[in-house]
């Protein structure tokens, strides 16, 4: 038997010395510290501990192990890691009832004892309980904070104490003292990696993710590691700072090359950041290498999607539904297609028999989230097809699955009644959900909303100002500012606007701000301010599809420098094909530059999206007006007048009436005067 170890404990010399002298990194042994033979005590307790385990925790063995490393701590109290040792030892004999036993008794003739306390303290760690599933016994947490604390008030120099008291603090959900915990760390050690990083998981429960952001680039810039790399990479998502993500997490799987969550986490951010392409070529390695996983295919499908590569994105859903026949998730990507596609009563159709056939009795926590998601589209769809009633029924079955979502599901049952210009219902709708939910954010705002477009704007603008709270104030003076712009009061506008560009830290918010600025300028008739504020918003994001159009159009309402209008409108249209706006200012820019068959497909496409809209009937009038339509441009101007007087209060627009009227008694005289001149012609 000792043949058989005797091996065990040459190797523990050769390889285990090294170790040692790196973990006596606690204070300064006294001057009687033996380090040999603490050595030869730790080499033969580590043998004992051995035998003891061949051989079932003999008490002969697992005695003479504890003498050893009792032995060794004494003759060398700076090596710390002999407790992790003894620890292990009591673990594995399954004694901790008798160590913990054994470290009160010698507590309580001396107090000041840090190894008994260590050991407790360790042992009290390992009975803690199951940290990741939530099962923690508080009381046996609470007693090894306390061990912990103990031996810091007696080293309070010992950073390895002060690292474990960070992680029970974090247990115990007390993150002001896991903060100081880890602090006291970084005074000693200001690069220690497992202190900077324990300090990020903090701030990650906390949600400052700026915090985690920083601790965690402090270790991977001297000391990257994969793990280290992929919970910055993490931090970053969560911030939707998907650049940096994937940029971290390059280096990272540059570290693990073979690791296919890494890859997988890449490809995701990499479709977040819409760098298409480069998403599109590692979803299909991922693809190659793994042809069962539907979720790649749905990937691969709603990048097809985006880059309106349709018939792509039609295969990729059919090879998904291949690999899971009963996937709801590739059913509503199905849906999410026909409408990019434009296939708005496809879509509908298709997720209407979705909620037919997964209408249940009673649902379960999971089934009720899916059936909430699935409802609330049904009712985006059918309102953004102008089924209004119909979305308005979809809406309210999702109280009677979760009466939980009942003030969100006022909202959105309110807006679709304005969204029909039904103000008298919206109006009644609002004043009940503002009496059912008095203090609910959403309701207040839809409720000051529909009072802004009833013409009401001062008295929406008091509903707005009691929202002013300190906690969300840049949200409510933006929201301020909406109702100022639909009162036409540019000059409240303008402070609002203000004060929430004063609010504003991120460029993304800032350029907001300069958006609606540059509209509320526009509509001021004041140009040159607002094109300044549009080119704002194109500094800080090229890409702005709203910027790109509205300056677009204001361009060519003005019949001027037509040619960058239609650039700018075009790319506008590029980023988002669907929007019924876009495409009016598109039909408008061909229009002015007497493109008309052109203008005229782009008017009746965007009529399809967006349905009752009066400036786009007007624009469709003038096209087939100046195509000698005369008729048709009747008809056009007339249905512009009546959407334009069945428009809220706030959206009236009288010149814009006046300028309509005058052309559609323009068109009717010169057809009554041909049809006089065509019947005095002698026959």
């Amino acid at each position: 038997m000792m043949r058989r170890f005797s091996g065990s404990i040459l190797f523990l010399a050769v390889c285990l010395a090294p170790a040692w002298a790196q973990k006596s990194t606690a204070p300064a042994s006294p001057p009687a510290a033996d380090k040999a033979n603490a050595y030869y005590n730790f080499a033969m307790g580590h043998l004992y501990s051995e035998l003891a385990a061949a051989y079932g925790n003999r008490g002969e063995y697992f005695g003479r192990a504890i003498d050893h490393y009792k032995q060794a701590m004494k003759l060398d109290p700076a090596a710390g890691f002999l407790v992790e040792e003894l620890t292990d030892l009591y673990v594995q004999a399954g004694r901790l009832r008798d160590a913990v036993t054994e470290a009160e008794d010698i507590l309580k003739k001396q107090p000041d004892n840090l190894d008994a306390r260590r050991i407790l303290g360790r042992i009290y760690m390992r009975m803690i309980g199951d940290v990741q599933q939530g099962k923690i016994n508080e009381e046996i947490l609470k007693q090894a904070i306390e061990q912990f604390q103990k031996i810091a008030a007696l080293e309070p120099k010992d950073t390895e104490t002060w690292q474990i008291l960070g992680r029970l603090h974090r247990v115990a959900r007390n993150s002001v003292d896991s903060e100081k915990a880890y602090r006291k760390v970084l005074e000693s050690d200001p690069n220690n990696e497992d202190a900077l990083t324990g300090l990020a998981m903090v701030y990650a429960d906390l949600g400052d993710t700026a915090k985690t952001i920083e601790m965690l680039r402090r270790v991977t810039d001297k000391n990257p590691s994969a793990r280290t790399l992929t919970a910055l990479a993490g931090a970053y998502e969560q911030m939707r700072d998907y650049a940096n993500a994937v940029e971290i997490l390059r280096r990272a799987l540059a570290l693990n090359p073979g690791n296919d969550q890494m890859k997988r986490a890449l490809a995701q951010n990499l479709l977040l950041s819409e760098r298409l392409d480069e998403a599109l070529k590692l979803y299909q390695e991922i693809a190659a290498e793994d042809g069962k996983d539907g979720q790649i295919q749905l990937r691969l499908a709603e990048i097809y999607r985006a880059k309106r590569e349709f018939a792509k994105a039609h295969e990729a859903l059919a090879k998904a539904k291949e690999l899971d026949h009963n996937s709801l998730e590739t059913r509503f990507d199905e849906v999410s297609l026909l409408e990019a596609e434009g296939k708005n009563d496809e879509a509908v159709k298709a997720l209407q028999a979705m909620v037919d056939e997964t209408t249940k009795r009673s649902y379960s926590g999971s089934e009720k989230s899916t059936r909430v998601m699935l409802l609330e589209r049904l009712g985006y769809l059918q309102r953004n097809g102008g089924r209004f009633e119909e979305a308005v029924a979809s809406f309210r079955k999702i109280t009677e699955v979760d009466p939980q979502t009942a003030s969100r599901v006022a909202v959105h049952i309110v807006d679709t009644y304005r969204q029909a210009k039904n103000l008298t219902k919206a109006r009644e709708e609002a004043d009940r959900a503002k009496a059912q939910f008095p203090k609910d954010r959403m309701v207040i705002l839809v409720h000051a909303t529909l009072l802004a477009d009833m013409g009401k704007a001062p008295e929406a603008a008091k509903e707005i100002r009691a929202l002013l709270n300190g906690e969300r104030d840049r949200e409510t003076h933006i929201a301020l500012a909406q109702i100022w712009e639909k009162g036409k009061n540019y000059g409240e506008m303008e402070k609002s606007l203000a004060s929430a560009e004063k609010l504003s830290t991120s460029a993304a918010e800032k350029e907001g701000i300069y958006f609606m600025r540059g509209a509320m300028f526009e509509k001021m008739k004041r140009f040159d301010d607002a094109e300044a504020e549009f080119r704002k918003v194109l500094a800080v994001n090229p890409d702005n599809p709203g910027a790109l159009n509205y300056l677009g159009y204001m361009l060519a309402d003005r019949n001027v420098r037509l040619d960058e209008a239609r650039k700018m409108i075009s790319r506008a249209v590029e980023l988002d094909p669907n929007n019924g706006a876009y495409l009016d200012s598109l039909g408008w820019v061909y229009y002015r530059l007497n493109l008309l068959p052109e203008a005229e497909t782009q008017l009746i496409r965007s009529l399809e999206r967006v349905g009752k809209d009066p400036t786009v009937y007007d624009h469709l009038g003038d096209v087939y007006f100046k195509q000698g339509k005369i008729k048709e441009a009747i008809a056009q101007w007339q249905i512009s007048i009546k959407e334009w007087e069945s428009s809220p209060q706030s959206e009236l627009d009288t010149t814009e009436i006046a300028k309509v009227s005058k052309k559609l008694e323009g068109a009717r005289i010169r057809v009554a005067r041909e049809a006089s001149a065509g019947r005095d012609k002698p026959r």
